[in-house]
């Protein structure tokens, strides 16, 4: 005799390929719901709850087209108690359920929630994968035990192997290199032609009135009858694939170029879709491989290093970061290497900045709830750095202010890649830069009231150079072991003591006073 079961469905659980979804359904009730509990852990972007809100009704949708029953609570829901375990209890009550089934969550905090549940159940349950990922939640943590560092281009590497993507021969990386990243690090030349970006222009209205109706604080913008993410399975695919046939043949050449003119140059805005699971990584992988080869029959083939330097973010950063999170959580969100205590200051939140390369960034995310990898290690992280902000209060913002933020992600390259948090498990040196990266990756210094090329803390200087050698300076401890620091601390050494102590004051003053600048 089958079981009454309920099936629980999480807002970033939207796999429409999941083995759940075939077999009998007939004694199988699935719920989903628009809860305070995650619109109120952090402060969100706004267009980040819509997008979810919006992509999970979508889902739910889809499964009654299907047949399938499910209980949906909006965030008004009458019985909706905003409380992932109270819902659960409550339905299980009311429906006589005899069995729970759950997918696992992606989030440390959402597991142990769950497993403490159903550890106090006096009925059957089972938790099921997500059938997304892969790798499994602790594979990154295999590969790496008894190394001495977790360097994820070895990863990458077995990556490419495991699933047979580019390779030939006997286990040789198609066109003889594993890593084109070298090729991937040009300045846009506003030449290069960019196709818009794929729109949807959806009315969101309804739902932005049901947020403030009910009080959830939000920041950034949102045009309400016009919301321009992706949010449906259709949605994603037409992404996927606009992003495959217009962009991707330079995505790899500008993937780090940053330019005050153009939101997204040639990135493909899937994450969202990704991290939400309405696209599969090995689909968007095949899909871009099968558009490279395509393009090799034609006058204007794509180059191996564009499509390598996609697939090298998806099948190996984005697995790598995921592994390291299950690896290292619960006691990851709390390390702090460097020992930083500043808080974050007040113009991430709202843009209002002269810097021009921290006020493009941060206004195209409040706008668009956006930023591409490069604006968020090498601008707003990299500022972070050097100001020496408590990573908390970085952690709070990333997580908050972009669409595809979900902990398992963000965490990891906010506190490991961004802000050397970790003490180099992640990132083998903290990734921080005067003004001159800025300059070199971007326009960012061509329309600043700061000089990008004045080396001498003058009062028009690029405040980014004298918090450099600041930080430096007051970090060296931190790093005089670490042999990738030795040129920059051979240089800090050399550096004029009258010259050095001008960066520090001048950096101490910008730290005190960021509002200033």
């Amino acid at each position: 005799m089958l079981q009454k079961t309920l099936r629980l469905v999480l807002g970033d659980q939207l796999n429409h390929s999941h083995s759940w979804f075939n077999g009998d359904q007939e004694h199988v009730m699935y719920h989903m719901a628009e809860m305070r509990q995650e619109t109120d852990y952090v402060m969100h972007h706004i267009q980040k709850v819509v997008a979810f809100f919006v992509a999970m009704r979508g889902f739910k949708q889809w499964m009654d087209s299907r047949g399938f029953t499910s209980i949906y609570y909006t965030l008004d829901h009458k019985e909706n108690q905003q409380d992932l375990v109270e819902n659960l209890t409550a339905l299980i009550k009311k429906h006589d359920i005899q069995k729970f089934e759950y997918l696992a969550p992606d989030e440390w905090r959402l597991d142990q929630q769950l497993k403490e549940f159903c550890a106090s159940l006096d009925i059957e349950w089972e938790g099921f994968d997500t059938e997304h990922f892969l790798t499994k939640r602790m594979d990154v943590s295999k590969f790496f035990e008894g190394k001495k560092r977790l360097t994820m281009e070895y990863f990458y590497r077995d990556m490419r192997k495991k699933y047979d993507l580019m390779i030939e021969g006997d286990k040789e990386p198609e066109g003889g290199k594993w890593n084109y990243d070298q090729s991937n690090r040009k300045k846009w030349d506003e030449k290069t032609n960019i196709a818009h970006e794929r729109g949807f222009r959806k009315d969101v209205s309804k739902i932005v009135t049901l947020l403030e109706e009910s009080g959830v604080k939000t920041f950034g913008k949102i045009d309400e009858n016009n919301f321009n993410w992706p949010t449906t399975r259709q949605d994603a695919l037409d992404v996927l694939h606009y992003f495959c046939k217009n962009l991707l043949i330079h995505f790899g050449d500008f993937q780090d170029a940053m330019h005050t003119d153009q939101e997204y140059l040639f990135h493909s805005r899937l994450s969202f879709a990704m991290n939400s699971k309405l696209l599969s990584p090995k689909e968007v992988i095949e899909t871009a491989i099968t558009r490279f080869r395509e393009s090799e029959k034609t006058e204007n083939p794509i180059d191996i290093s564009q499509v390598e330097g996609f697939i090298r973010q998806i099948l190996g950063w984005r697995e790598f970061m995921r592994g390291i999170y299950w690896r290292e959580m619960p006691d990851y969100q709390h390390r702090n290497k460097l020992e930083n205590r500043n808080k974050l200051p007040e113009f991430y939140w709202t843009g209002d900045t002269k810097m021009n390369c921290l006020k493009s960034a941060i206004n195209n995310s409040l706008d668009n709830a956006y930023a591409h990898h490069i604006q968020r290690l090498m601008i707003t992280g990299n500022y972070a750095l050097l100001t020496m902000t408590d990573p908390s209060y970085v952690d709070e913002w990333y997580l908050g202010i972009y669409i595809d933020a979900i902990e398992w992600v963000e965490i990891t390259n906010t506190r490991g890649m961004s802000q050397w948090a970790d003490g180099g498990l992640v990132a083998t040196k903290p990734y921080v830069s005067s003004g001159s990266y800025i300059n070199k990756m971007s326009n960012y210094c061509k329309g600043c009231i700061y000089k990008v090329s004045k080396k001498k803390a003058e009062e028009d200087a690029c405040p980014f150079n004298s918090l450099y050698w600041n930080f430096l300076e007051e970090k060296k401890e931190y790093f005089k072991s670490n042999q990738r620091m030795n040129m920059m601390m051979a240089l800090l050494k050399k550096m004029d003591p009258e010259l050095l102590s001008a960066h520090m004051k001048k950096a101490r003053h910008i730290i005190e006073n960021p509002n200033n600048y």
